[in-house]
């Protein structure tokens, strides 16, 4: 939830002067960092937990490869969102007017796109939130190993 809270809060970053807007934003992508670098460790559990001897490797690895395909993406979205800008909004050059040439709706481009990060978070936070307890969970800490025997058939 920290993460999908800061995505929205970076893009809403607030001040009616430049150090304000810095300020704010180095604030919430602070925050923001706590939650991924939580994230990102706590998805490699949750794999290493639910996946049984043969496919745990391979699950892991696919939690780790998706930091690329974010990347990628996320690069894709930027493209996008700038292309859309352009096309809607008409700016000379920056060789021809250096100052006219960032229009005052140019940081619609960087909010827009640092709030869509908020899309992923928030369904991570969705699925996460329906997903069922582990069975080494239920059946070591929760102690119900009636609940939790036939889950650990399908894992060992």
């Amino acid at each position: 939830m920290l993460m999908v809270i800061c995505s929205i809060a970076i893009g809403l970053s607030f001040g009616h002067t430049a150090k304000g807007v810095m300020a704010t934003l180095c604030l919430f992508r602070f925050c923001l960092g706590f939650g991924i670098g939580s994230d990102y460790l706590l998805s490699a559990t949750i794999m290493s937990e639910y996946a049984n001897k043969k496919t745990r490797g391979i699950f892991i690895a696919v939690v780790f490869t998706t930091q690329g395909f974010g990347i990628l993406t996320g690069g894709i979205v930027s493209i996008i969102i700038s292309a859309a800008f352009k096309e809607r909004f008409d700016y000379p050059a920056y060789r021809d007017d250096r100052a006219g040439s960032t229009v005052p709706e140019a940081d619609y481009i960087w909010c827009t796109t640092l709030m869509l990060g908020a899309l992923p978070a928030a369904l991570t936070y969705y699925w996460r939130m329906k997903m069922p307890e582990t069975a080494r969970y239920t059946a070591l800490v929760a102690k119900n190993a009636k609940r939790a025997a036939p889950e650990c058939r399908g894992i060992i």
